[in-house]
C-alpha cells in the first residue's frame, strides 16, 4: 500500500475521491497554491494533508507517488522534482513540449527508483477498449486508414493557453491512433490554417488556430494517419476523437460528444450490385468497469462519492470516457508491483514526439520531418 500525492485542486479533484477509493493506496494528499481552494479540498474529502507548494511537501518526507494535474508549463520541472527525490511520478499530459525536455524526462526516469508514467486518457476511454475489441476479434480487418481530432474553442481559457501551438497537445489524438495501430509515428507533414486574432497569439511563436497533419507510421504495409487540433478561430463544438477504418469494417466517434459510436460492417461482394453492401449500426460503448477493483468500478460514470469521516456527499464527474479509474488503477498497480506501467517513458515520449514534430513541420511550410524513434 502508498501514500499519494495530488498536485491541483483543479482538475485534480477529478482523480481525489478515486485514490481514497483504490485498495492499493493508504494516505492521499494535496498541493494547491491556492489557499481557499486547498483548504476547501482538504475538508471536503478528508485528505491526509495539504500543502501550498510540490517542494514543501516533498520535504515533508511522507508521500511515495506523486500524480502531477498542474498547468502543461510545470510538467517537466515538476516530473524532475519528483523522480530526483525518489518518488515514483503520474503526470498528465503532455510528457514536455520539446524534444529535448523529452530526452530530460527519459533520463530522469531511466536514473530514478520510482515509476514514471503519463496518464493518456485517450487510452483507457471506453471507446478506445471498444475499438481494441473490434480490432483483436477480427471485426475491422486490416487496417486501411486512421484519423483523429481535438477541437476545442479556448476563449476565456488562462492566459497561458494564448498562442499555445495545438500540435503539441496532440497526444489524445495521437496515442489512440498508434496504439489501435500497434505502430509509431515514423514522419510526418504538418500544415497550419487560420490566422490566430491579436488576442489569442500569446508570445507570437505560433501563428495558427488549426493544424492538420498527415502521418506515415512504422507498419509492414503503408498505413497513413491524419490528426487535427483546433483551439481558437474554429466553431466547432468541442471533440476529442477517432475514426478507425479497415478493409472488413470501421469505428467513428461520434459527431455529437457523447452521443453512440457509429459501427460499419462491410459484407460480401454478391456479383449482382457495384460495392459490397456496408451495414451501418449505432452502438452505445460499453464500459470495461469489470478489470477495475470493485470499488472504482462506479466511477466510469458520474455519480455521488461520500468522503470519508461522515462528510457530505460529492458529486464527482468522469470526463475523458470513463477513463480515470483506469489510470488510476494503472499506475497504481505498476507502483505496488515495481513494474513498468502501460503508458512509461518510451511510449510516452513515442506519443508525445509526434505532434511536437509535426508542429515544427507547419512552421516550415509542410516540409516532411522524420519522428526520433524511442
Amino acid at each position: 500500500m502508498i501514500d499519494l500525492l495530488v498536485v491541483g485542486a483543479g482538475f485534480g479533484r477529478d482523480f481525489l475521491h478515486l485514490y481514497q477509493l483504490h485498495p492499493g493506496v493508504g494516505a492521499v494528499g494535496l498541493v494547491e497554491p491556492d489557499a481557499g481552494r486547498l483548504s476547501e479540498a482538504v475538508d471536503a474529502y478528508g485528505l491526509d494533508g495539504g500543502y501550498a507548494t510540490l517542494d514543501e511537501a516533498l520535504r515533508s518526507g511522507r508521500w511515495d507517488a506523486v500524480h502531477l494535474l498542474s498547468p502543461v508549463r510545470f510538467h517537466v520541472a515538476q516530473t524532475l522534482a519528483v523522480l530526483a527525490s525518489g518518488r515514483s511520478c503520474a503526470s498528465a499530459v503532455p510528457m514536455a513540449t520539446s524534444l529535448d525536455d523529452i530526452e530530460r524526462v527519459m533520463d530522469a526516469a531511466a536514473a530514478a527508483s520510482g515509476r514514471y508514467m503519463m496518464m493518456e486518457t485517450a487510452l483507457y476511454q471506453r471507446e478506445y477498449l471498444h475499438a481494441v475489441r473490434l480490432r483483436d476479434t477480427g471485426a475491422l480487418g486490416r487496417l486501411t486508414y486512421l484519423r483523429g481530432s481535438h477541437m476545442q474553442d479556448l476563449d476565456g481559457f488562462p492566459p497561458y493557453w494564448m498562442g499555445y501551438a495545438p500540435m503539441q497537445y496532440a497526444t489524445h489524438i495521437v496515442a489512440p491512433l498508434l496504439g489501435l495501430a500497434e505502430a509509431r509515428a515514423a514522419s510526418v507533414v504538418c500544415f497550419g490554417s487560420g490566422e490566430l486574432l491579436p488576442a489569442h497569439r500569446g508570445d507570437g511563436s505560433n501563428p495558427f488556430p488549426l493544424e492538420s497533419a498527415l502521418f506515415r507510421l512504422d507498419t509492414p504495409a503503408p498505413l497513413t494517419a491524419q490528426v487535427t487540433l483546433s483551439f481558437f478561430e474554429n466553431a466547432r463544438s468541442y471533440t476529442e476523437g477517432f475514426d478507425v477504418y479497415g478493409d472488413l469494417g470501421a469505428i467513428e466517434w461520434p459527431s455529437v460528444e457523447g452521443a453512440a459510436s457509429v459501427v460499419h460492417l462491410a459484407g460480401p461482394q454478391d456479383g449482382a450490385h457495384r460495392g459490397r453492401p456496408i451495414e451501418r449500426r449505432e452502438v452505445e460503448v460499453p464500459d470495461r468497469a469489470e478489470v477495475l477493483p470493485g470499488p472504482l468500478r462506479p466511477y466510469t460514470r458520474p455519480g455521488r462519492y461520500r468522503p470519508p469521516g461522515g462528510r457530505p456527499a460529492l458529486e464527482v464527474h468522469a470526463w475523458h470516457g470513463g477513463s480515470h479509474p483506469h489510470l488510476v488503477h494503472e499506475f497504481i498497480s505498476a507502483v505496488v508491483a515495481d513494474r513498468e506501467p502501460a503508458v512509461g517513458p518510451a511510449r510516452a515520449a513515442a506519443i508525445t514526439a509526434p505532434g511536437i514534430v509535426a508542429h515544427e513541420s507547419a512552421l516550415q511550410g509542410g516540409r516532411m520531418l522524420d519522428v526520433p524513434r524511442y
